[in-house]
C-alpha cells in the first residue's frame, strides 16, 4: 500500500500543477491575442501612412469616428502626424518618423509575441506530459484496487 500512497500524493501534485499550467496557457493566450490585435491596429496605421504619403493634398478621406462609422473629411496635408506616445501623451511627429515608429513598435510586438508563443508551447508540452502520468498513474491505482 505504501506504493499507492506514493501515487496518491502523485496524483494530487499532478493536479494541482496542472491547473496552474492551464491557467499560465489561458492568460498566455489572452496576451496573444492582444498582441495579434496591436500588431493588426499598427500594421493597419501602417498602410494608412503609406497611402497618405503617395496622396497629392488636399485629398478626400474616410476618418473612421468608431463602431464602422465614417465621416467624410479633407486631407490637406500629410507632413505632420500626431504620434500617441503612451500615458496619454502625444507628439507631433514628420510622416517619415511616424512610419519608423510603428514599425518599430511591430517589430517590437512580434519580438514579444514569439517569446510568448514559445512559452506556450512549453507548458502545453507540460500540460500534456503531466495529463499522461496522471494517466498512467490513474489507470495503475485503479488495477491495484481490482
Amino acid at each position: 500500500m505504501e506504493g499507492a500512497g506514493r501515487d496518491q500524493e502523485e496524483v494530487r501534485k499532478l493536479s494541482v500543477e496542472l491547473r496552474y499550467f492551464e491557467q499560465t496557457a489561458e492568460t498566455l493566450q489572452e496576451r496573444l491575442g492582444m498582441m495579434n490585435a496591436a500588431v493588426s491596429d499598427l500594421t493597419y496605421a501602417n498602410a494608412t501612412l503609406e497611402a497618405m504619403e503617395k496622396e497629392k493634398t488636399p485629398a478626400e478621406v474616410l476618418m473612421p469616428i468608431g463602431g464602422g462609422n465614417f465621416v467624410k473629411a479633407k486631407l490637406t496635408g500629410a507632413d505632420k502626424i500626431i504620434v500617441g506616445m503612451g500615458a496619454g501623451v502625444s507628439i507631433e511627429k514628420t510622416l517619415t518618423e511616424a512610419k519608423e515608429i510603428v514599425k518599430e513598435r511591430i517589430e517590437q510586438i512580434e519580438s514579444t509575441r514569439v517569446q510568448a508563443q514559445q512559452q506556450l508551447s512549453q507548458i502545453v508540452d507540460r500540460i500534456n506530459k503531466g495529463r499522461t502520468r496522471m494517466e498512467t498513474l490513474l489507470a495503475g491505482m485503479q488495477e491495484g484496487k481490482q
